[in-house]
């Protein structure tokens, strides 16, 4: 941060974005709860459920924030998305530690990861994307379906489809994002 940030003070959206990074330490820690998080049930089951919805409603107040008081930088727009992937993360996780969720997780959790490792094999996916109103809407729609899978009432015979529907459209838009950065060479 001393390097990159190009502001004199820290400003509060940096401040909200520490603190879903937080929330998505909290949520790593149900996992090592006692039993796991599959033992879990009754309030301790929608622990992580809340937390996650408190740090996916907290998303797009950092951005506000940060033009409100004129702090907006690159430093602060890539530390919100690397906060929303380790929330992706996080949730998926937590989602295969309970034992209730398939392979799509690993579109829904690490989709991120797989791009930025696949950009040291081939730097030019490294090139900076222009902003897009698909990849960020895209992103609340992810999180925002991991939340729902989280929640212990949502019935069983609907996590599948939409686990297998937001990792198609996490596919999709990554897929649109490299298409656009190869004919950029």
């Amino acid at each position: 941060m001393a390097r990159d940030y190009p502001h004199a003070q820290l400003g509060g959206a940096n401040l909200v974005t520490t603190l879903r990074l937080a929330f998505c330490a909290a949520m790593a820690a149900a996992m090592a709860a006692p039993g796991g998080p599959a033992a879990q049930a009754g309030w301790p089951a929608w622990g992580p459920t809340l937390l996650a919805l408190l740090a996916l409603s907290l998303d797009g107040i950092d951005g506000w924030l940060a033009r409100r008081q004129a702090l907006s930088s690159q430093f602060g727009a890539r530390y919100d998305m690397e906060v929303d992937s380790a929330l992706a993360a996080v949730l998926a996780a937590l989602l295969v530690a309970r034992g209730t969720a398939g392979p799509e997780m690993l579109v829904l959790g690490g989709a991120r990861y797989a791009f930025v490792a696949a950009a040291q094999l081939l730097p030019w996916l490294g090139a900076p994307l222009p902003e897009s109103l698909r990849r960020k809407t895209v992103c609340v729609v992810q999180i925002a379906a991991l939340v729902a899978l989280t929640a212990p009432i949502l019935p069983v015979a609907a996590d599948r489809p939409i686990a297998i529907g937001a990792a198609l459209l996490v596919a999709w838009s990554f897929a649109v994002d490299i298409r656009w950065l190869v004919r950029r060479g």
